[in-house]
């Protein structure tokens, strides 16, 4: 009986049976300057991820012939950050564009399975008091543990009638919230918000606040910008300064907070699927904010791994929050103390 052509595999009809696994492209047969050119990162960062992932990558498979980690993983690296399914990438390592979708989705689910395990804030004494002192030596703002804000990226409409991820600019998108430390390696990535969620009610309602307001360490805060509403642990800069005090705190917390904002320029350089150059990531919200977020522990993994993320050139298509909150200062008696004796302290 005959086979209808519609349940073959793509890479059957190219490549035919054989082996077991598909390793048309080797790594150790084109040049680093290739590697970082096409796939966006060098031969030992790649290898390090197969290391990492491939026991994931290699379950067993109904397929005939399992695409290798090692291809899964440049396929899955091509479209982070370049943005697009391209053929002559797929034609590159040897594999159709069906299956170059497969891979982003095998590997970007991999990468978000050890999310945790490369974003998280640091528990040790030690590594808490060195990252309060790496901040304080960017413009002299003590005790910060990280600094947070929200970025917005463009995504598909789910449907006609989710009004949830449109955002104020008409355009669909999920507000991710991010805290990074000084060096711009991420401690905190939460990125399903829809896109229709002000940062602040999105602060509001993320994992970070019941982290900081029940686990997290009393001795230190976060820095966001005035977006948010002032907490015990989340300074704000003052609306209205008057005071030489008050206006020197804000310069220290401009400062200081312009990391986050890099680091955002930073992520949408390397990983162009998420600038909007090539268009909205064509997925679900919830397929989206897995491949947002594995941009994100690969971000930290190449920090890792001393990659210059600082000087990679920023682009041109970038959903930035812009937030047009109104200027009110938050009724939080306790948190505006916090910050008058932050003020009294170390700025008068």
């Amino acid at each position: 009986m005959a086979v209808p052509i519609a349940v073959l595999d793509c890479d059957l009809l190219l490549y035919g049976r054989g082996h077991r696994t598909l390793d048309r492209f080797k790594l150790e047969d084109v040049t680093d300057e290739y590697l970082v050119s096409t796939y966006g990162f060098p031969r030992q960062f790649i290898c390090y991820l197969v290391d990492l992932l491939g026991a994931t990558l290699s379950r067993p498979t109904q397929r005939s012939r399992a695409i290798s980690p090692e291809t899964q993983i440049l396929a899955a690296l091509g479209f982070y950050t370049s943005g697009s399914f391209q053929t002559r990438m797929g034609d590159a390592i040897g594999i159709s564009q069906a299956s170059m979708s497969r891979c982003v989705a095998n590997v970007t689910e991999a990468l978000v399975e050890r999310a945790s395990q490369f974003i998280h804030f640091p528990k040790d004494e030690a590594t808490v008091q060195s990252l309060k002192e790496d901040f304080y030596g960017l413009a002299g703002m003590p005790g910060v543990l990280g600094v947070v804000d929200c970025t917005h990226v463009a995504i598909k409409a789910p449907n006609a009638e989710d009004l949830s991820y449109v955002n104020r600019k008409g355009l669909h998108s999920l507000n991710c919230l991010m805290v990074c430390d000084s060096r711009g390696v991420l401690l905190s990535a939460e990125t399903h918000w829809p896109g229709s969620l002000a940062d602040c009610a999105v602060l509001e309602q993320a994992a970070l606040t019941s982290q900081f307001e029940t686990e997290l360490h009393k001795d230190g805060w976060l820095l966001g910008d005035s977006s948010f509403l002032l907490r015990t642990w989340l300074m704000t800069p003052l609306h209205i300064p008057e005071t030489p005090a008050e206006y020197r705190y804000n310069m220290a917390h401009s400062a200081t907070h312009n990391v986050i904002e890099r680091t955002f320029r930073t992520i949408r350089a390397r990983f162009r699927c998420l600038d909007g150059s090539k268009g909205t990531l064509q997925y679900s919200p919830e397929k989206s904010s897995h491949i947002i977020l594995a941009c994100c522990v690969l971000h930290n993994i190449s920090l890792q791994h001393g990659l210059d993320v600082w000087s990679a050139p920023a682009t041109g298509h970038v959903e930035q929050s812009e937030e047009e909150y109104e200027q009110t200062e938050s009724m939080d008696s306790e948190a505006c103390r916090v910050r008058q004796e932050l003020l009294l302290t170390h700025f008068s």
